[in-house]
């Protein structure tokens, strides 16, 4: 789910080019569920294997780091570890929805409406263990690092940003921006043109950038505040929020108050929410030490076999897609040299 705290925030149009040369800590989950929800057949399913396995990630791994190398982009992905005990509620919430999200797949597959089927298969999205795997593997052979965190991966990925290991967080949820990341990007693994559900009608996804402290100041208030505020909306650690209040009662309610404990209206819902460990969870996130981040060299004939051998890919579609990059990067060290005599 994440927090709804979009519209409070300054969200300025970018490009995938001004990002050439940057390191951007990718939200690991985020970023393949975002390839297993849009990847998928005509019926809504995933793509799969001869043997039944999952691709759709592995598809979507392949040609979004392709154009990021290409470009001269450094991803570098952060996993999630294991989630607070306060994200029980939500984790349980997605469940129920993927089980009600399944049951409407079944009968619009039944009666022939493969828009709908479509719709509803992309709402039935989990991560299994064995992608987590594949992705990481397939990373190894790209020569792009990962790090694994230990709880929360935009905790991670936000401290990576904080701390200059990385110049920007890529992640569509605005967590990251309560953890205190300094700069978020969305769009930045799903960019291009996308249908609109139930419509005939394509839109282009244009990656955005979002200024943490550029935010702030225009909200005149603090990260503590905007925390407060997310709690007020509802998080995954809170997801119900605070009734009747949206991101603008949030924002007024603490800057007229200050924080959560001095709003006359909500004492009595407050005492059902355990508002001082939400703070700790984005204040003092259980983060790993990260040390230096290594890239090493693409293993072109380790991801030709691994996707046309074992994973049953076209191997004259990978082979293009590899060209591409090789192509890429001897015009980039071509550029350099000349820049360079």
């Amino acid at each position: 789910m994440g927090v709804d705290i979009k519209s409070l925030l300054i969200r300025e149009k970018t490009n995938l080019e001004s990002f050439a040369s940057k390191i951007i800590a990718i939200d690991a989950y985020n970023a393949i569920y975002q390839f297993l929800a849009i990847i998928r057949g005509p019926d809504g399913m995933h793509l799969t294997d001869n043997r039944g396995r999952v691709t759709s990630h592995l598809t979507g791994l392949l040609y979004r780091n392709v154009n990021f190398l290409s470009m001269g982009i450094k991803p570098v992905y952060v996993f999630d570890g294991k989630p607070p005990s306060l994200k029980t509620a939500e984790i349980e919430r997605r469940k129920l929805g993927k089980k009600e999200a399944t049951i409407k797949y079944e009968k619009a597959k039944a009666v022939g409406d493969l828009e709908s089927a479509r719709k509803y298969a992309q709402q039935t999205t989990s991560m299994q263990d064995t992608m987590v795997e594949d992705s990481k593997h397939f990373l190894d052979l790209f020569g792009i690092p990962y790090v694994q965190a230990k709880a929360d991966g935009e905790a991670t990925a936000a401290y990576m940003n904080k701390t200059g290991i990385a110049d920007a967080v890529a992640s569509q949820d605005f967590d990251s921006i309560l953890f205190g990341a300094m700069k978020l990007i969305r769009n930045f693994t799903n960019s291009g043109r996308r249908k609109l559900p139930n419509r005939n009608t394509y839109i282009d996804i244009e990656p955005e950038i979002i200024s943490y402290q550029k935010s702030l100041d225009a909200l005149d208030i603090t990260g503590e505040q905007i925390i407060d505020i997310g709690i007020l909306i509802g998080t995954d650690f809170n997801p119900d929020g605070f009734e009747r209040i949206g991101p603008k009662t949030a924002l007024k309610m603490i800057k007229e108050y200050g924080k959560l404990e001095d709003i006359p209206k909500i004492q009595e819902e407050l005492q059902q929410v355990d508002y001082e460990q939400i703070r700790k969870i984005f204040l003092q996130a259980d983060t790993p030490n990260v040390g230096k981040i290594e890239f090493t060299d693409t293993d072109y004939s380790g991801i030709i076999d691994y996707l046309s051998n074992e994973r049953d890919f076209s191997e004259e579609r990978v082979k293009a897609s590899l060209n591409r990059l090789k192509k890429s990067l001897e015009k980039r060290s071509h550029t350099l040299d000349q820049w360079f005599k």
